[in-house]
């Protein structure tokens, strides 16, 4: 009998098939569900991660710095620009990979390069990464001794790669303007900060692909560039002829008053308020903008603490950065008389005929004291040009309390001084001025009448230069600029800033009125001293006390500035000059003595610079400086009469007929009058001469001692007044220097008999 078949265990066989099956699909299904989800974190979540290290693994990227746009003057000359340098750095992972000397490399690096060569070592212990930079931007001399040097040892490890280098070529010139940039070429003060996002270009890079080994595959497939894209080129309104004089005459002018907190000026045109020129004193190189001047330095040395020795040097560098033009605030002191004067004119409140009584003192609602002008015996009666030209504290207070508090204030603010005049610059400073309701209480009028002199309040020497030019261009208050435009690579015109006017303050009629005022004030009164002969000035003087450090310490400080502009009939300059804190001992403390001939002697140059031409009363051409002709080589009769036509008399010396040589020498200016020398042999060979002392002569006396020693000299600025207190202020020679003979002694003059101008 046969077995029948067990269907329980074929049953029990076939489900656990079924269920090994669908335990199979399940596992399979959560294996790739968890799959996927793997592969969807790595190639879409976490994709950008795993292709860096991909393209990290497998190529190396080197960087080709962009070069910064130039900076150019109003004329087309460099201000700024990039040169080619280099970055040299190391790959600590091929120093590890070629067996290559590292402390033959630390030491030559070192020595080439002044670095330390502990941190050299330091850097080359992360043997995993292929680039530590050891040095930025070096000059093409170590970069000729470091590519000998990898040459000369055919190493892997040590690389220089192209950089660029931001160079100055005129050093310190317009520094607080142009400004600089860090180790990576990004601005860090003035224009190179402010207009950083024009300037700054877009880096490129070289691209290369690596074996299994990360050795670099050098063929032209495994190779890649993405061009750098370099900043665009920003033009100025400042003009590199311009900046020189008001530099120098700046300078100069610290140094002869004995300055000690340094001083600004600026050079406007009134019309469009493009800058021409800015300078701050003291300056410094750009090409080297960590070090500080060598006398101050020498000071931070001396001392002992360390950190302190730091803090000290931190203060000086940023104070040494500062531009005074438009950072810094002062009391502007009687230049801000020109306003009082013009809102009053507009006002209708004064006029010509008005006068005023001025016995040297005056007390206004609110003051405990009198208030004293600047001569405590006083002007007498007079009319408001008079009261302009002696700068009368006494009747400016009047003309203030004309206008009166309400329209005083709005007229300060019409005419821009409540904001920033948003030039740019960075770092603009804002004034300090009283608040409305202060100003305007009606039972102290001491703030209305501080006011209306320019003291007990600041502004900034870029605010007050933009007021005055708005008393004298028309009545119109314009933006000031410092660039002109900025362009591409193929020249297209990126930005541009045009003459802007933002409103116009007094009319045109009451403009021309202050115009012909301020130039009696120089023809007259307290700015004669920035006469120059040819040319119609306007101008005022300032002399401001610092109020906050006399209640700190009880003792004054000051301030001395003057604004002048020409020609007065139509302005195309306007000059404002100050010295904060000059401690002269042998000239009188003020604007009229310090600031006025400085400025009268920056006009003197930039007026004929911009084509401006003298026109000569026939009493200045009788005593106006006068050009020396080139006579060497003419017959001695010829010489005779072009040196006898220019106005100055001759002595021959020789028996020849051809003169051999002259004094002075070609196209030297010298004063009316003087004997000049032409030599008809061969002329005589002269030691050099000392300059004598020539400090409070007249201008006469001063030219005769100076002919005494076989020298010549010529007005720098000054009165062309023959009247004994027209005396010499300074002379651009120091006494006891010794000089060629026949050299040219500029003389300032000053007139004495306003020793207290302010």
């Amino acid at each position: 009998m046969s077995k029948r078949p067990d269907h329980t265990n074929q049953k029990a066989n076939t489900m656990m098939i079924r269920r090994t099956l669908i335990l199979m699909v399940v596992c399979g299904i959560v294996a790739f569900v968890a799959l996927a989800a793997r592969l969807y974190h790595v190639m879409i979540v976490k994709h950008d991660y795993y292709e860096s290290l991909a393209v990290e693994q497998q190529t190396k990227e080197t960087s080709v710095t962009a070069s910064r746009g130039t900076i150019y003057d109003t004329n087309g000359k460099v201000l700024a620009m990039s040169a080619s340098a280099d970055t040299v750095y190391i790959s600590p992972y091929e120093i590890r990979k070629y067996n290559e000397d590292l402390g033959l490399i630390a030491r030559t690096l070192s020595q080439i390069l002044g670095v330390e060569e502990a941190s050299i070592y330091e850097k080359a212990a992360d043997t995993e990464s292929w680039y530590k930079t050891i040095k930025t931007k070096i000059d093409e001399e170590p970069a000729q001794q470091i590519r000998a040097f990898i040459e000369e040892n055919n190493l892997m490890g040590v690389h220089l790669e192209p950089d660029s280098k931001r160079f100055y070529p005129y050093s310190s010139l317009a520094c607080h303007v142009i400004g600089f940039v860090g180790d990576e070429n990004k601005g860090l003060e003035g224009l190179e900060a402010s207009y950083d996002e024009y300037l700054t270009g877009e880096n490129g890079r070289i691209v290369r692909l690596t074996n299994a080994a990360g050795t670099d595959m050098l063929l032209d497939d495994f190779e890649y560039y993405f061009d750098a894209m370099d900043g665009y080129d920003t033009t100025l309104t400042l003009d590199v002829t311009i900046q020189h004089i008001a530099e120098n005459y700046l300078q100069k002018a610290i140094d002869d008053y004995e300055v000690k907190d340094g001083g600004a000026c600026i050079v406007m045109d009134p019309k469009t308020g493009a800058i021409l020129g800015m300078a701050s004193m003291g300056n410094y190189d750009l090409n080297h903008y960590l070090e500080l001047d060598p006398e101050v330095q020498a000071e931070i040395d001396k001392l002992k603490d360390d950190k302190a020795k730091q803090d000290a040097y931190y203060e000086a560098l940023y104070r040494q950065w500062r531009n005074k033009c438009i950072n810094d605030t002062y009391e502007p002191g009687s230049v801000f008389k020109i306003l009082t004067m013009s809102m009053a004119l507009e006002e209708g409140t004064v006029g010509l005929d008005s006068t005023f009584y001025c016995d040297g003192s005056i007390r206004v609602i609110g003051d405990e004291d009198e208030r004293h002008c600047w001569t405590t015996y006083g002007h007498g009666q007079e009319n408001l040009t008079e009261a302009a030209e002696n700068s009368c504290n006494v009747a400016f207070i009047q003309i203030g309390e004309s206008v009166g508090a309400e329209r005083f204030y709005d007229y300060v603010d019409a005419f821009g001084l409540f904001d920033p005049t948003g030039i740019e610059l960075g770092g603009e400073g804002s004034s300090l001025w009283w608040s409305e309701d202060v100003f305007e209480d009606p039972d102290n009028h001491s703030q209305l009448a501080a006011a209306s002199f320019g003291q007990t309040f600041t502004v900034t020497p870029l605010q007050m230069i933009r007021a005055v030019s708005a008393c004298v261009n028309g009545g119109y208050l314009m933006q000031p600029y410092i660039v002109k435009e900025v362009t591409d690579a193929n020249g297209k015109i990126v930005k541009a800033n045009e003459p802007t006017v933002i409103r116009q303050v007094i009319s045109e009629e009451t403009s021309e009125t202050v115009c012909d005022i301020l130039e009696s004030v120089v023809a007259n009164g307290t700015g004669s001293n920035a006469y120059v002969p040819g040319y119609k000035i306007g101008g005022k003087t300032g002399t401001s006390e610092h109020t906050s450090y006399e209640v700190e310490t009880g003792s004054k400080m000051y301030t001395v500035s003057f604004c002048g502009f020409a020609p007065t009939d139509d302005p195309q300059v306007v000059v404002l000059l100050l010295l904060d804190n000059p401690q002269s001992q042998t000239v009188y403390v003020s604007g009229g003595n310090m600031g006025a001939p400085t400025v009268g002697g920056i006009l003197s140059e930039i007026l004929p610079y911009l084509g401006v031409d003298p026109v000569y009363s026939a009493e200045e051409l009788e005593v106006v400086d006068v050009q020396m002709p080139n006579v060497k080589g003419s017959s001695v009769e010829s010489a005779r009469e072009k040196i006898e036509n220019a106005g100055l008399s001759v002595r021959v010396v020789g028996d020849g007929d051809t003169v051999v040589d002259q004094l002075p020498a070609a196209n030297a200016t010298i004063a009316n009058g003087s004997e000049t020398v032409i030599y008809a042999e061969q002329p005589p060979i002269h030691e050099q001469v000392e300059v004598p002392n020539l400090y409070g002569l007249t201008y006469e006396d001063a030219i005769y001692w100076l002919d005494m020693y076989g020298l010549y000299g010529k007005r720098a600025s000054g009165s062309i007044s023959t009247s004994s207190s027209v005396v010499v202020s300074k002379q651009s020679v120091p006494e006891g220097t010794k000089v060629d003979y026949g050299s040219v002694v500029e003389l300032t003059l000053v007139d004495t008999s306003n020793l207290g101008i302010y």
